[in-house]
């Protein structure tokens, strides 16, 4: 395709939400480029380098690249808003059924590779392989995490971000996208202008600084893994990739010469690894662990209540209590996996999902004269059948039981995991869960 022609581009409905697409090549792999701040449909063919390697995609796989919701060709974001993670996932997921793509390889990179291990980690039998470039599991240096950007210096490079994107005499990004063609002559333009196609100013300094954490996520990807990093590279992006590769089972970590990371010399070299990756793994199977949000409800006070109302009527408000629930598991997409006595326990694709459905299930059960207490954990599940098992299950229901009447409790992973959603949470403190080791942050989500 010639750099000057316009993609093909079709739409995916996420949720009533216009997610952009484009296909091209039709090869037996599926491969989804997972985009970050640089990989909009539109900006692959403004660079020739770039362009090559989509050609070189297409070749052997049908490659499958779309806008992240609130850029490019997309739908804008809500108010401003960042897009959550399960968003994101989700908006992918949706590209993959418009497609009719049942399987695929995911090819991200920077803030994208946190969408592909999430993805792979929800939907193991959606995923046949992971490529992983430039990528990392937050974005921020912590105490047990020594890479990345300091979390105080996040409104500086934000603000920093918004005032040079797409700036034609000094873009964003121009002396660490790609340093070896820092002084070729064009270069500075063509970067500002990628970054014009791939997102409004307000956009990328929203954008600029992802607060997400997939650390936990990371075991319980079963597809087989190329992380990839350029040696050279600074802003820790090998000490990311090899927390990545030694968390990450069946992974292998590869290097490429030089520093650039996107639009760089090392571009070819990155795509002959992955054609020799893809063409040669085959797919691993699929186990019956996956990463689910977990969410426990339960009535407090019904044994008061019980004694006060006597047994008719109070199978008649336990009859109400269950239809409301269902009610709201629907409008969330929740799926509801049993009932023990009082209480329901149910799971979701995404915690943002289930924290505002426990606030909604508390909200409807007052004018029923109820009071309800919500837990709510991601992690690894064992699914047999229609039933999930495993210690995230364990932990969503002693959550809720250190819940009182209309709060919804969280672990931190939770918050973790909905960053840029706009949910608020209030610390709770650090509690020993009944049968699970060690102590737990444990946050109250805010109406």
């Amino acid at each position: 395709m010639s750099r000057y022609s316009f993609p093909r581009v079709r739409y995916a409905d996420a949720d009533g939400v216009s997610i952009a697409y484009e296909v091209r090549g039709d090869g037996a792999i599926d491969q989804v480029r997972v985009p970050g701040s640089f990989a909009g449909v539109l900006a692959v063919h403004l660079d020739p380098i770039v362009e090559a390697q989509s050609d070189r995609y297409a070749s052997f796989s049908r490659l499958i690249s779309l806008d992240r919701r609130g850029t490019g060709l997309s739908d804008p974001l809500v108010a401003g808003a960042v897009s959550p993670l399960e968003q994101r996932v989700s908006d992918v997921i949706a590209v993959m059924d418009a497609v009719e793509s049942r399987r695929a390889v995911l090819n991200a990179g920077s803030d994208g590779c946190q969408v592909a291990i999430l993805t792979a980690a929800m939907y193991p039998d959606r995923v046949d392989a992971l490529i992983l470039q430039n990528g990392f599991a937050r974005f921020f240096r912590s105490d047990d995490y020594p890479f990345g950007l300091d979390p105080k210096l996040a409104s500086v490079a934000a603000q920093r971000c918004r005032e040079q994107w797409g700036d034609l005499d000094n873009p964003w990004g121009l002396d660490v996208v790609a340093p070896s063609r820092r002084t070729e002559p064009g270069f500075r333009e063509l970067l500002a202008r990628v970054q014009q196609v791939c997102a409004s100013r307000a956009v990328a300094g929203a954008i600029a600084v992802p607060n997400g954490d997939v650390s936990d996520a990371l075991p319980l990807v079963q597809a087989p893994t190329l992380v990839v990093y350029p040696a050279d590279a600074g802003r820790d992006l090998p000490g990311h990739a090899r927390f990545l590769a030694e968390r990450i089972p069946n992974a292998r970590l590869v290097s490429v010469p030089g520093a650039d990371i996107y639009f760089g010399a090392n571009m070819e070299e990155r795509t002959a690894l992955v054609e020799e990756f893809l063409t040669g793994a085959r797919p691993a199977p699929v186990t019956d662990r996956v990463l689910a949000t977990v969410l426990f409800t339960d009535i407090v006070s019904s044994t008061e209540q019980l004694a006060e109302l006597g047994d008719q009527e109070w199978r008649a408000q336990l009859d109400r209590h269950d239809a409301m629930v269902r009610t709201q598991l629907e409008r969330f997409r929740g799926r509801e996996i049993n009932t023990a006595g009082d209480g329901f326990f149910a799971t979701f694709d995404g915690p943002a999902r289930a924290v505002r459905c426990a606030q909604a299930i508390s909200d409807a059960a007052l004018p029923l004269g109820i009071d309800i207490r919500a837990g709510v954990h991601a992690g690894e599940c064992e699914v047999r059948g229609d039933d999930y098992t495993g210690i995230a299950v364990h932990i969503g229901a002693r959550v809720c039981a250190l819940a009182q009447a209309g709060e919804v409790f969280a672990t931190s992973t939770v918050r973790d995991l909905v960053g840029g959603s706009g949910i608020t949470f209030t610390d709770r403190g650090r509690h020993a869960l009944k049968g699970v080791p060690g102590e737990w942050t444990i946050l109250a989500a805010e109406p």
